[in-house]
């Protein structure tokens, strides 16, 4: 490493002492140096600047002609913070002799941000005193945001490889973007029935996000609304003028939110999914890079929420019969044992009631399967609409059905109340395509404790009210004990 630094500052030394001799009156050098992309420039130990090539001129901001026999400092050419911090790394090197390679420096400027890379060495006369420094600079800023951009990429990526759960993937992408990018606040509304909810917005005042979380999705709803109805990026400038933004200017103008841009995120086979949006406190548009930088994000949340919502299908389609939207055979058990584990915690009641519908095999007969499905789908509804939130209703196969009653108090009375409803409305008749069908349902219900400790022996005592309620001419409902007595 010591060797090729040496190289490289022989190679600047050389640079910078032939244009010291040469005053640049060879053309040659001048226009050599002055059609490169790299900032050539040498200064005194008084860090006025001696010699500046096109290219450094450009990056300051200024014409080749700026200095014009003058002797700047950088305090003349530059923004006050930049100029300082130059200067400073620049004292250093002439104070300890010390060169700087390959340097990387960060530098922000009217919101756009861009990367340096250069090499800075002290100029030594023949006494090997210090008498000014040269260097040579070039701008990364496109290489440095791909190599940010594909590490950030990689780390997003593997939160969602890991299973993180969702809005902790969501608030990382917004993080991201905001360590990425110089004074820009990030947010992540998703879809949900038709409204934007917030799924991200950490940075966010609390006062703001509460006006946005439930966002209307419409042609002039700001700049998430509007992305979110047009499925296109909506880059509002000026938040205070622009008329996607009249009924929110008012919270805009408080919390300073002056422009907002706002990309749709979108999942598999075009299904909308949020929204990802970017606020400033200046009036711009964004730049090449951060278009690209809010592409990356929101790719990345369309996968996240893609897969979520992939693992909730999966997940509901294990545990919901798909006819009906109640819970199905597979977890009926594991509800079951928990229900009766808490009841013998808490000393509570707990019932299964068993139903299956009379005679439903001539409906599929006479009506076809398309109305027995209808039928079907009826009569979860209705048991659904009678039962409480506590309550588990299932479908175990076919036309049968299992409702587990866990109640905090000994509530036989209330459990045949709602039974009752059930019978009831499951006796209302079901409009069909060309017709309506009335049908009846038959159930038994056991109890615990009285009629049995496991969910094996209730179950069977359930099945077995049940058809006695089959054989006293359907359309009842039974209780075990009132059937068989207690302890059989």
């Amino acid at each position: 490493m010591r060797e090729e630094n040496g190289a490289r500052s022989l190679n600047v030394q050389t640079l910078a002492t032939d244009l010291l001799k040469t005053g640049l009156s060879d053309s040659r050098l001048s226009y050599l140096l002055d059609n490169i992309p790299e900032m050539v420039f040498i200064k005194d130990i008084e860090g006025r600047y001696s010699y500046m090539n096109a290219a450094a001129f450009a990056c300051l901001g200024h014409e080749v002609d700026f200095i014009q026999g003058r002797q700047l400092t950088i305090f003349d050419m530059a923004p006050p913070d930049v100029a300082r911090r130059i200067d400073a790394m620049d004292s250093q090197i002439m104070a300890t002799g010390q060169g700087l390679y390959d340097a990387e420096e960060r530098v922000a400027k009217d919101g756009h941000v861009r990367w340096y890379s250069g090499t800075r060495i002290p100029i030594r006369n023949d006494r090997g005193d210090v008498i000014g420094l040269a260097g040579i600079s070039r701008d990364i800023t496109a290489a440095k945001w791909q190599e940010t951009l594909r590490r950030s990429h990689a780390a997003l990526l593997e939160m969602i490889v890991h299973g993180e759960p969702l809005p902790n993937i969501l608030e990382a992408i917004v993080t991201t973007v905001e360590n990425l990018l110089d004074n820009l606040t990030g947010s992540i509304l998703l879809v949900e029935q038709d409204r934007l909810r917030t799924g991200a917005a950490q940075s966010l005042p609390q006062s703001y996000t509460s006006v946005i979380d439930g966002l209307e999705i419409g042609p002039m709803v700001g700049s998430c609304g509007t992305a979110a109805w047009r499925r296109d990026a909506v880059y509002v400038s000026d938040t205070f003028q622009d008329p996607l933004w009249k009924d929110f200017v008012e919270i805009a103008m408080r919390h300073g939110l002056r422009s907002c841009w706002s990309t749709p995120i979108m999942g598999n086979n075009g299904v909308l999914l949020g929204t990802f949006a970017l606020y400033s406190g200046m009036v711009r548009e964004p730049s090449a890079i951060e278009k690209e930088i809010i592409e990356m994000a929101t790719n990345i949340a369309g996968i996240a929420i893609d897969r979520r919502r992939i693992e909730e299908r999966v997940h509901y389609m294990a545990h919901h019969d798909p006819l009906t939207g109640l819970s199905n055979r597979n977890v009926f058990w594991t509800q079951f044992r928990r229900a009766i584990h808490e009841a013998k915690r808490e000393n509570r009641l707990v019932a299964i009631t068993y139903i299956d519908l009379d005679n439903f095999k001539q409906i599929n007969d006479l009506y076809g399967h398309a109305a027995g499905d209808e039928v079907l789908r009826n009569l979860a509804a209705r048991i659904t609409g009678c039962i409480r939130a506590s309550d588990i209703a299932v479908r175990l196969g076919g036309d049968e059905f299992a409702i587990i009653f866990s109640n905090p108090r000994h509530d036989e009375h209330g459990i045949m109340r709602r039974l009752e409803s059930i019978r009831e409305r499951a006796a209302e008749p079901i409009a069909l395509e060309n017709s309506s069908i009335t049908v009846t349902c038959s159930s038994g219900t056991a109890f615990y404790p009285g009629d049995g400790e496991t969910p094996e022996a209730l179950l069977a005592k359930a099945d077995a009210a049940m058809y006695e309620a089959k054989k006293n001419g359907r359309n009842t409902v039974r209780v075990f004990e009132q059937c068989f007595g207690a302890g059989i």
